[in-house]
């Protein structure tokens, strides 16, 4: 359709175009040669006017000269010849007037019944066959849209087919397999038993399995009463749709949900080997120039490539390393997957005791002699923590967590080494953003201005409160 119907259309609209100016500078040629011809006859008219008048004045002095008698004879001939003069001017004025006028004549009976009608053939001719050549036009593009139109029948077919193929399973499996995040659902809700502290009678102070003095004797933060009902503190933890702060762009890309992070770690490690076998076979070329060059020291120097070379070797070292580094971040977080599937179907068999407690993020532990009391005499910084902390005590879900957003900040009263995992090290005096309050297990999730997040102590630092936060969220 382009090529036989558009191509040769436009083609020879140029080629009508060139020819109809053609056209019209020949006409506009033969109006200025009649325009030139009627202004020369015109010169040659007035010329003519001009010494008839010039001929009778000459003629009304010679008579009154003739008729005085007191003229002489000098003066009278001398009248006599101008008359003469200007009578053979005006005849030649009109023979001339008499030629022009007749070339003009006939030059223009030639471009009116000639030159003119000769040009409006050409014209005529000129239209007819652009009149042929636009039927002959349409009539290629109808051939063209008929065959054309069984092609288009069979792609709306075939339109018509995939959609009646869709399957909608199949497609919003595959939406899911791109979007899923890969966390787990939170766990159950523990039982927080407020009334420890309260003073029992014989026959039931033997609900609390840990004696006063033991918790006095433990160093490491407990439950503290809390104005507000956890409940009410972590609510917005259920839900998926809640207003998702905007996440920092990390290199790890942690601020991704894992399956995201997995994707995006696996997209970034193929580019970067592309751009390693770009650098290697660069190398390789470079080399085998330099060994060309030594052989034949003719075709250049050796040396001028040896800094080109050495840059090569150092754009492939970093690429190593980054790609090292990436497959890392990719294997920590393939590892931690797995190991939430068998925590997962773990839990399917054994689910959770009801003694049970949840450790800073939402795991929990059978040992209730970990529980964190809050001792009521301190002389010096209190120990959190338990010496032989549970493994999964601080659970993965911290480290593919969204930030969160800040609801206060902290000045920490000691110094906190953070040896468990989860936790977070930080300097004595040192200021830390709130991001999740404390649960009441003696433990506040934190996160320092260089972004790394972590829980502290609570008695360790001394928390301000934003007066319009509304709480961490925390979603799934």
């Amino acid at each position: 359709m382009a090529h036989k119907v558009y191509g040769e259309l436009m083609r020879y609209s140029q080629d009508l175009k060139a020819e109809r100016k053609h056209h019209l500078q020949e006409g506009r040629k033969a109006q200025q040669y009649l325009d030139h011809c009627w202004k020369q006859m015109d010169n040659s008219k007035r010329k003519f006017e001009r010494e008839c008048k010039e001929a009778e004045k000459s003629q009304i002095t010679y008579d009154r000269l003739d008729n005085d008698i007191n003229a002489t004879k000098s003066e009278v001939e001398k009248a006599k010849s101008q008359f003469y003069l200007r009578t053979h001017m005006a005849d030649e004025s009109k023979n001339e007037y008499a030629a022009q006028l007749q070339n003009f004549n006939a030059e223009q009976w030639k471009h009116f019944n000639n030159a003119i009608p000769h040009i409006f053939k050409n014209l005529q001719d000129m239209d007819e066959r652009r009149t042929v050549k636009l039927g002959e036009t349409y009539r290629s593009f109808a051939e063209a849209e008929r065959r054309v139109i069984p092609i288009v029948s069979k792609c709306l077919e075939g339109m018509v087919s995939a959609a009646k193929a869709v399957d909608e399973r199949r497609d919003s499996g595959i939406v899911v397999e791109s979007f899923k995040s890969g966390f787990d659902p939170p766990g159950d809700f523990p039982f927080e038993d407020f009334s420890q502290n309260l003073s029992r009678t014989g026959s039931d102070g033997t609900i609390s399995s840990t004696p006063k003095g033991d918790r006095e004797k433990d160093g490491a933060p407990g439950p503290r009463s809390d104005p507000k009902h956890p409940m009410s503190r972590t609510k917005n933890k259920l839900w998926l749709f809640g207003k998702k702060p905007k996440a920092p762009s990390l290199e790890d890309f942690s601020h991704l949900p894992p399956e995201q992070r997995r994707k995006r770690l696996q997209q970034r490690i193929d580019e970067l080997s592309k751009e390693l076998q770009k650098e290697m076979d660069q190398r390789d070329a470079l080399n085998k120039m330099k060994d060309v060059y030594e052989k034949n020291p003719q075709m250049g120097d050796p040396s001028s490539l040896q800094p080109k070379i050495s840059e090569t070797i150092c754009n492939m070292e970093k690429l190593r390393s980054e790609i090292h580094k990436n497959e890392t971040w990719l294997s920590e977080v393939e590892g931690k997957q797995s190991s939430r599937g068998d925590r997962r179907h773990s839990a399917d068999n054994h689910h959770h005791t009801p003694q049970g407690r949840e450790s800073p993020e939402g795991s929990y532990t059978d040992d209730t002699s970990q529980e964190h009391h809050t001792p009521h005499h301190r002389s010096g910084p209190p120990q959190p923590g338990n010496p032989n902390p549970d493994p999964h005590e601080f659970d993965d879900e911290f480290d593919d967590d969204d930030p969160l957003p800040v609801i206060g900040h902290c000045k920490a009263l000691y110094s906190f080494d953070g040896q468990n995992e989860g936790t977070l090290v930080m300097a004595e005096d040192e200021v830390l953003y709130i991001i999740e309050e404390d649960k009441g297990d003696g433990w506040t999730r934190a996160r320092k201005q260089s972004g790394e997040e972590g829980y502290v102590p609570t008695s360790y630092v001394e928390i301000t409160m934003e007066k319009n936060s509304k709480g961490a969220v925390t979603y799934i």
